[in-house]
């Protein structure tokens, strides 16, 4: 028998990345393509008076909203975000018009004068009027449960917007079919999502498909944005008649694209004198931008979190998602998980200091075990980890000796204890209704999914899966690019799925396609029989139960889990403060590639890092003012500090070979545990980035 799984078996992408024969979507050229540009708002509220060319439009493709054969909207979840401007600008940077030339130095060199009218903006979430989303979670009696509480603590806690930075920028081209069709090939995670949006601008008359490039990373900034891009390719490549390319530089890309909402959330929080939690009432706020694209979604994970890995038996969250006119946030890595958890994380902590508590003894109090339930009324089961996880974070880092020996130092230790569901919200995988399929090759099977490989290894690990549930060697299972023409549509690569239900699918596929060999080997079969498919589809766990308008039920069919403790040191004279070690401590089944997995939580480690420390973005007159890398700072490798990954194993029994979802997890975790180990020096910082501006001003309090 073939065993692969939970072996570190060399990627299926490795060698044409590590060789440079790998071509990414600015590597292709094409006869006769023309470059693509985008010209864009440069107010960010208001209406567009004239429009005037500033050059000699000989050899130009134009393209403005006229020109749209379709419905000139972003197909997603609410039709609201145009292609192009028709008159009125919602934030900077907004699309106005699309030009396309065959010299990328002239198309460049092109003057385009808008004339506008402007209107005031609104910039900040809590003065704006329109809501894309309201939700309310309810459970028990928070209003009684906080008065007759022995000690109340509250608290206000912001993230700012945080940048994806993939290695490799938005970048698209379109080609048009001598059958009429337009096919668009682009760095993406999710084809389908490219499909359908594309469908609504061309209208019926123009067929598209959507085949995915190599993509050099998205962290979910490509889940929704390539949707916009795809679509300008499209445009111009069907009024030119010829390829054309778009490809975004550093700063257009920084500027013009989604980015991580910003969130002010609040707790009041009744307990105990002993610690025991008793009530917490929490409100979200995140900032939407200036369209709601997953605005919504994203709340929704962020609020299901809110009350963290903890029971408590009255809760009530209250959250909404704020129109403002900045450029629209979207999709990052933890779906507004990481800024609510920040949140419960800290707050946490400052209700140990003020009950005098250990914040190990008040987690351990208070942590969900199997039998409990969470905000949701979601019974827990046999696979919740949350101790497991605490306590050998605390056992690995000696938590309890070093935080008394630090004291009163420049030195500081402190944890934070996360989970992350795995998979769609509640009914969401049952409606999307994923598929897979797995064809017979002549050696062994083809795998075709739309599933992306963003740089995580899931081509890799989806072929483990195959190999090892058909029995045949890791080597004669093929995976194919993501083609919407021929893929199965297996749903998005997002929210921590695209192991535990695209994977749960693609195991089946193979177990049937084993059984129905009956012992031939592919090549007898093809031979005697023909061609062989397998198309399944997600069967969601049975017990899944669900309500979209109360949010009450089952929210995720598992949960991953996972301490973060971040050691750090505050220079007294520059108040940088640097982590000198991090221990993180996850629990996410079973892993299918376990180097592939601790890159996934040494990466999103370093990334949450980047998130508490160091990532500020600066918004002047509603656009991002430091969109380059030179003063836009992520962390490197002179930034990382020493890390101990530690990987426990609680299988869940619907995920393939005991596997759960981990993209995400690792994010959570690490804001909070850096805040904590800086409270613990002695600031009360309750907000992030803590750059040094920030913690003087903390200290000087």
């Amino acid at each position: 028998m073939t065993q692969s799984v939970g072996k570190s078996v060399s990627r299926k992408d490795g060698i044409g990345k590590a060789t440079g024969a790998t071509k990414y979507a600015d590597d292709v050229v094409l006869p006769g393509m023309l470059h693509g540009r985008t010209i864009r708002s440069t107010i960010p509220r208001g209406t567009v008076k004239s429009i005037r060319f500033d050059f000699d439009t000989t050899g130009f493709t134009i393209v403005d909203h006229r020109d749209i054969p379709g419905t000139n909207v972003v197909a997603l979840i609410r039709d609201d975000q145009p292609y192009l401007v028709e008159t009125e600008v919602q934030h900077v940077a907004e699309p106005i018009l699309l030009l396309a030339h065959a010299d990328r130095d002239v198309l460049f060199a092109a003057k385009v004068v808008i004339e506008y009218e402007t209107l005031e903006p609104v910039y900040d979430p809590l003065a704006s009027a329109v809501s894309f989303k309201e939700i309310s979670i309810e459970k028990g009696g928070v209003v009684a449960s906080l008065a007759g509480a022995e000690i109340v603590v509250e608290g206000e806690y912001r993230t700012g917007h945080q940048e994806h930075v993939y290695i490799e920028t938005n970048g698209v081209y379109a080609v048009p079919e001598e059958d009429g069709s337009i096919t668009v090939h682009g760095s993406m995670q999710c084809p389908f999502y490219a499909l359908k949006a594309l469908k609504g601008l061309m209208g019926p008359a123009t067929p598209v498909r959507v085949v995915q490039t190599e993509t050099g990373g998205g962290f979910g900034g490509k889940e929704e944005y390539p949707s916009m891009i795809a679509g300008h390719a499209a445009l111009l490549a069907m009024k030119s008649g010829r390829p054309v390319k778009i490809i975004y530089d550093r700063v257009e890309d920084m500027v013009a694209t989604t980015k991580r909402h910003p969130s002010i959330v609040r707790h009041r929080t009744g307990l105990t004198r002993a610690g025991q939690l008793i009530a917490m009432d929490v409100e979200v706020i995140i900032d939407g931008g200036a369209y709601a694209t997953l605005s919504e979604v994203v709340l929704s994970r962020g609020s299901i979190h809110a009350a963290g890995p903890y029971r408590c038996a009255h809760t009530h969250i209250r959250a909404r998602a704020m129109k403002t006119n900045t450029p629209p946030n979207g999709a990052f890595r933890g779906f507004g998980a990481p800024q609510t958890e920040f949140a419960m994380e800290v707050h946490m902590d400052r209700i140990a200091e003020q009950l005098g508590m250990c914040p190990v003894a008040l987690r351990e109090m208070n942590a969900l075990v199997p039998g409990d339930t969470t905000a949701t009324g979601q019974t827990l089961r046999r696979d919740a980890s949350a101790l497991e996880c605490l306590r050998e974070a605390v056992a690995r880092t000696d938590f309890i000796r070093k935080r008394e020996a630090y004291r009163g130092t420049s030195k500081g230790i402190g944890l934070a204890l996360f989970y992350h569901g795995a998979g769609f919200t509640g009914a969401g995988e049952e409606r999307l209704r994923s598929r897979a399929r797995l064809d017979l090759t002549g050696r062994g099977v083809r795998i075709l999914v739309a599933s992306t490989e963003i740089g995580q290894g899931t081509r890799t690990m989806h072929a483990q899966i195959v190999s090892d549930a058909m029995g045949i060697p890791y080597e004669d299972v093929e995976v194919a690019m993501p083609d919407t023409a021929v893929s199965a549509d297996s749903g998005p690569t997002v929210a921590s799925r695209t192991c535990m239900v695209v994977g749960r699918i693609l195991e089946r596929c193979a177990q049937e396609m084993k059984a129905r060999l009956a012992g031939r080997t592919p090549a007898e079969y093809l031979d005697t029989v023909g061609p062989l498919s397998v198309i399944l589809e997600h069967v969601p766990p049975p017990w899944i139960n669900w309500d979209d308008d109360t949010y009450q039920g089952d929210a995720y069919p598992t949960y991953a889990w996972g301490c973060d403790v971040v050691e750090l040191e505050l220079d007294p004279d520059t108040y940088e403060a640097r982590p000198t070690h991090v221990t993180a401590v996850q629990e996410f089944g079973r892993p299918i590639h376990p180097a592939l997995a601790q890159g996934q939580i040494e990466g999103g480690t370093v990334q949450g890092l980047g998130f508490a420390l160091l990532e500020r973005v600066v918004m002047r007159d509603g656009a991002m003012a430091n969109p380059t890398l030179t003063n836009y700072t992520i962390p490197t490798t002179l930034d990382t500090p020493a890390m101990d990954i530690v990987m426990l194993e609680n299988h869940y029994e619907g995920g393939p070979f005991g596997a759960k979802g981990l993209g995400e997890l690792p994010i959570d975790g690490p804001a909070p545990a850096v805040v904590n180990a800086i409270r613990h020096i002695g600031l009360d910082l309750r907000s992030i980035p803590a750059i040094p501006e920030t913690l003087l001003t903390c200290a000087s309090l």
